[in-house]
């Protein structure tokens, strides 16, 4: 008897399931506001080279006010002239500074009117060294990248809940320490590695909790999860806004973490991880458990019944590059991945350089992104997988590229409309999010399904790392097309991927792949009552569920 069959009698989503899912979306919460604290962490400060020790951003007097501007050039920024961020004059004077030289200063002062202290003033990561934060950032996703590939292969060998805790506890430490990084360089490893231990306490214990829940749930659990995603960022720009010291902001949000050990008493092995390694007694003492905190009876003797499924063939993703069609399908669904993750995490760093106040930008990227859940989940069953992911692409891609417009041709009054489109654009890439989890998992046929979808959220974390590079082409060029550069390379980039989208075959309705021969024939399959929700028989109906959700390792 497989575990499917004893989860049909111990209820797909009981009292013990519930319990579970509770305690993995607390890591999603946390994992949220671990992600993204950067925006304000590494947010640039309005600056200016620093006159002597007791200089200040604000002006003290009007023989200060005169230091300034005998010692500080003036720069054009749009419409208006600021002093410049970067540049100082070699020889101070009063009057004309037309034949006065400027030099790169090596200290600065920052305004404080709206963050007490950031990582960027602390290590004087401006001017020269402004790529650095790209590089911060890019860090960052390396670590997820790298916690997905190898915490993901050892999760399969040791177990959901070993490789749990150890992650929980190196989360803890190495998210805490790096409230205390000494210099930039520290700060990045640091980012790194717990970036890498939260990616891996997530992906373990929601794994684990899928692999407990019944067929009929799954789709439930496998969305509401992104929900408390939207959570954990609403909680972050209320905790960011009352605190703006960054080393505080970071301690708040790390120390929770420390609680992780407590799901050492909580938190189960997978009875279905401990069936496929033959750990049968074990798998039997938790299944028990199930049944009495659930509140069934199991039949006499079905424990006993347990077997081992081991009839399944492994095949190769690679075999979906064997016909020119199936290699199109297959380079759409990547480049599609690439593009959703640079584009939604780009948008969200890219909150830093739009107008307004940034607090307020990001409550309104986040109602946002709700909203595009919300809209997704509704309409998907009725207008088609194709369809949604082409179109929020589109009108995420042609919001972004529109913001050419306002900034080439407007002025300052119009930077309101500028936020507008680049929350069109986020909200986009939130809805392309959603969908491109359930549109992989119904393209790819069974047999490669699980590497098609993790090889996608591999394209997906490429596309991570790329995309502060981008967002900070505005910082790093400067100009007038500060603010409108990076949304018109990922307006680009969102448009092509939806074009492409378009050639992709629909899903709804459809009879699931099997085999790579019925991916060849999806072009012609007709429409039948099957979707990721009702799979033939003759399919591994919850294995199929269990891959689609367990890519939703990507986002996080």
């Amino acid at each position: 008897m497989k575990f499917d069959e004893i989860l049909t009698h111990l209820g797909d989503f009981g009292w013990y399931q519930k319990r579970l899912y509770f305690l993995i979306c607390i890591p999603s919460f946390m994992g949220a506001m671990q992600a993204l604290s950067v925006l304000f962490q590494l947010d640039i400060p309005d600056h200016r080279c620093s006159l002597g020790p007791n200089d200040t951003y604000e002006v003290q007097d009007a023989h200060h006010s005169s230091l300034i501007n005998m010692s500080i050039p003036w720069e054009t920024d749009k419409d208006k002239q600021v002093l410049s961020s970067c540049q100082i004059y070699q020889h101070p004077q009063n009057g004309s500074q037309s034949n006065n030289l400027t030099t790169p200063c090596s200290s600065w002062v920052f305004d404080r009117s709206t963050y007490e202290s950031t990582l960027i003033e602390k290590f004087s990561i401006v001017c020269g060294d402004s790529i650095l934060r790209s590089h911060a950032n890019m860090a960052a996703f390396a670590g997820q990248m790298a916690g997905t590939l190898v915490m993901g292969l050892l999760s399969d060998i040791f177990g959901r809940r070993p490789v749990f805790m150890l992650n929980a506890l190196s989360v803890a430490i190495l998210s805490i320490s790096t409230a205390y990084a000494p210099n930039v360089y520290v700060f990045m490893v640091l980012r790194a590695l717990s970036n890498m231990t939260r990616i891996a306490c997530f992906t373990s214990s929601f794994v684990l909790a899928m692999e407990l829940t019944g067929p009929s749930r799954r789709v439930f659990v496998g969305i509401i999860v992104e929900f408390y995603w939207c959570i954990g960022l609403f909680a972050l720009g209320l905790i960011a806004y009352f605190v703006r010291n960054w080393q505080t902001l970071q301690l708040i949000i790390a120390s929770p973490t420390a609680l992780y050990f407590l799901y050492y008493w909580i938190l189960p092995e997978s009875p279905r991880w401990l069936i496929s390694r033959g750990r049968i007694p074990e798998a039997q003492a938790i299944i028990k458990k199930v049944a009495s905190v659930n509140g069934v009876t199991l039949p006499d003797g079905m424990l006993e019944k347990i077997t081992i499924d081991d009839d399944k063939k492994a095949v190769r993703v690679t075999q979906m590059f064997t016909t020119p069609y199936l290699l199109f399908i297959t380079l759409v669904i990547f480049y599609n991945w690439f593009v959703v993750s640079m584009v939604y995490y780009g948008l969200g760093l890219n909150v830093q350089n739009l107008s307004g106040d940034i607090y307020l930008n990001f409550t309104i990227a986040n109602i946002v992104e709700l909203v595009s859940y919300i809209m997704c989940i509704s309409l998907l069953d009725i207008l088609g997988r194709k369809f949604l992911q082409c179109g929020c692409m589109l009108v995420g891609g042609i919001a972004c590229v529109a913001t050419l417009f306002p900034v080439i041709y407007g002025d300052s009054s119009l930077d309101w409309v500028t936020v507008a489109l680049s929350m069109i654009g986020k909200f986009g890439a939130s809805g392309s999010f959603a969908i491109v989890y359930v549109y992989t998992a119904e393209l790819f046929p069974t047999m490669v399904r699980n590497s098609g979808v993790g090889v996608s959220s591999f394209c997906a974390r490429i596309g991570g790392m790329a995309s502060p590079y981008i967002a900070d082409l505005g910082v790093l060029i400067g100009g007038d097309l500060k603010v409108a550069l990076p949304l018109i390379v990922f307006g680009g980039l969102s448009i092509a991927a939806g074009v492409l989208a378009l050639f992709l075959p629909e899903t709804l309705k459809r009879r699931l792949p099997e085999t790579i021969e019925d991916a060849k024939n999806m072009r012609k399959a007709r429409k039948t009552n099957y979707t990721l929700d009702t799979i033939p028989e003759k399919s591994n109906s919850s294995d199929v569920k269990l891959e689609k959700f367990q890519s939703s390792e990507a986002r996080f």
